[in-house]
């Protein structure tokens, strides 16, 4: 039985008032939905509180939930609207950049070249390919940020994007790659690879 399953089977025993069958499912999501939160709101504290608060939204929702899209893919979705609620309401909004750790930048295929010896210029070149990354995706709109972060960071497939953007899946295609375009031009000069190399 596959993970959709599984969390199908405990949303209708929640359903059905069985707690326990929540708490199952909010332990196996808070972190990840927590990750993600912290994406727009840069306080831990305030990130905890949030992450709660979604849970919270998505339990009086419960009785709603159809199974039309993975539990989680609608739980990002109560995350996602909860963080930028709470940003309008406090007058701020999502931030322009999302903190990217060395390890994520190696998603980039040359970029595993960086880590082929530990030298201080290879460790030197990997901070400067993260401050790229990261300097890339301060220009990035806020759609944009939010498809390429749910694709390369919470490893969400094109269709799950889609439900929790609440968009086309050819729109979050759209937006992934051009996403992607932007962090590959500015990692050209600094990796020196090809403008006709793909990402």
């Amino acid at each position: 039985m596959g993970d959709r399953e599984v969390d199908q089977q405990l949303v209708e025993r929640a359903q059905r008032g069985d707690k326990h069958a929540f708490e199952l499912l909010v332990v196996k999501y808070q972190r990840r939905l927590g990750r993600l939160i912290s994406r727009f709101v840069r306080n831990n504290g305030e990130a905890e509180d949030l992450t709660q608060d979604a849970f919270i939204k998505a339990y009086r929702a419960l009785p709603a939930f159809r199974g039309d899209s993975a539990f989680y893919t609608w739980l990002y979705r109560i995350g996602i609207n909860t963080a930028k609620n709470y940003l309008t309401t406090k007058g701020r909004k999502a931030p322009t950049s999302t903190a990217f750790d060395a390890e994520e930048a190696e998603a980039f295929d040359d970029a595993s070249l960086l880590h082929e010896v530990a030298t201080p210029e290879n460790e030197l070149m990997s901070k400067q390919v993260v401050e790229v990354v990261n300097a890339s995706l301060l220009q990035l709109p806020e759609d944009l940020r939010t498809a390429l972060t749910l694709r390369e960071i919470e490893g969400l497939s094109y269709e799950e994007i889609a439900a929790v953007m609440n968009c086309p899946i050819g729109t979050v295609r759209s937006r992934i790659f051009r996403a992607r375009e932007v962090v590959a031009t500015n990692l050209r000069p600094l990796l020196g690879t090809n403008d006709d190399k793909r990402w």
